[in-house]
This record gives structure tokens, C-alpha cells and sequence, in this order.
């Protein structure tokens, strides 16, 4: 089972050409689903601007997102606004042919990014971008964490020592 993205716009390598540029901003409804994937409170205002060129390895993917989103503070669990500019540069490739069985494992971090059935969703890239712009603990200005104080443990003989005993006036 396949989860539809949030937001999608998808383009063809086809359409690159010398370059694309896109302008991408994600109606009301679009930025609900996105808020709700991205465990957000809301997300008031988002805008991206992409563009595509190729390169001698395949494609660069660059621009920058903005945005006005609300966290939830990790520690009074409080909205708390967020403001998002950031920018990008992604590199794309086509997979590469594996012949004779050999399996390629590139763990390099600076790894471009792979291009599958011919298609780059620019949608799924800029709420990418946006998650990667978040504060991932986001915590309220003067928010403190305050530990509960300790609570005396007693061992369950301290427990028994307050039941009364045969020799304490018990039935016997």
C-alpha cells in the first residue's frame, strides 16, 4: 500500500530542458494535510521556488522555501510560531545499470538523490526541505524542564513492618 504525499508536483526529465524554474504554493487545504503529516499545529503560509538544471552527473534541484508554521513546544507542550527560510541544493541521478549481479552501495552523505520512472515530484522536495527547516525540539523561550522531585522508595519489608503482628495484639 502506497501513502499519497501531502503535496505533489510532479515534472518529467523531459520537461527540464536547459532548466526549469518553478514557483510552488500549496492552497489552504494542501497546507492542512502537510501540517498534519509534518506533526504540526498548522502551517499559515508556505511557498517554494525550485529549479532543475541538468549537470554532467544528471540534475541539480535548488532554491529555497518559506514559511510560517506553528510547533508544539517539547517541554510546556504550548504552540510556539515558527518562521522558515531556507535554502537547498540537491543532487539527482538516474540509477546506474548493475551488471553481473553486482550490488553498488554509495554511503556517501553527499550522495545525489535517485530519479525513478523518469519523474522528480517537486511537492514531495519542498515539504522535505520544510521538515528540514523545523527545529526538531522546538522549545518556547524561558521554557524549563523541571524534574519531579524524588520520591522516598520503601523496600516492601518497611511496607510489612507496619502490619500488625501476632505479637502485637493479634488473635493468637
Amino acid at each position: 500500500m502506497s501513502v499519497e504525499p501531502p503535496f505533489s508536483d510532479i515534472i518529467r526529465l523531459n520537461q527540464i530542458g536547459s532548466g526549469l524554474t518553478r514557483r510552488l504554493e500549496p492552497d489552504e487545504a494542501t497546507r492542512r494535510r502537510i501540517a498534519q503529516v509534518t506533526d504540526l499545529e498548522a502551517l499559515d503560509a508556505f511557498v517554494a521556488e525550485m529549479t532543475i538544471i541538468p549537470t554532467d552527473s544528471g540534475w541539480r534541484l535548488s532554491g529555497w522555501v518559506k514559511g510560517d508554521a506553528v510547533q508544539t513546544c517539547g517541554l510546556s507542550l504550548e504552540p510556539l510560531p515558527a518562521r522558515i527560510d531556507a535554502t537547498f541544493r540537491i543532487g539527482l541521478t538516474e540509477p546506474r545499470e548493475i551488471q553481473d549481479n553486482e550490488i553498488i552501495v554509495d554511503l556517501d552523505d553527499d550522495a545525489p538523490d535517485m530519479v525513478e520512472d523518469g519523474k522528480i515530484d517537486l511537492g514531495q522536495y519542498a515539504v522535505e526541505q520544510l521538515v528540514l527547516a523545523l527545529d526538531p525540539f522546538p522549545r518556547k523561550p524561558g521554557a524549563e524542564f523541571v524534574a519531579p522531585e524524588p520520591t522516598e522508595e520503601r523496600s516492601p519489608f518497611a511496607v510489612l513492618k507496619g502490619f500488625p503482628t501476632r505479637d502485637s495484639g493479634g488473635e493468637g
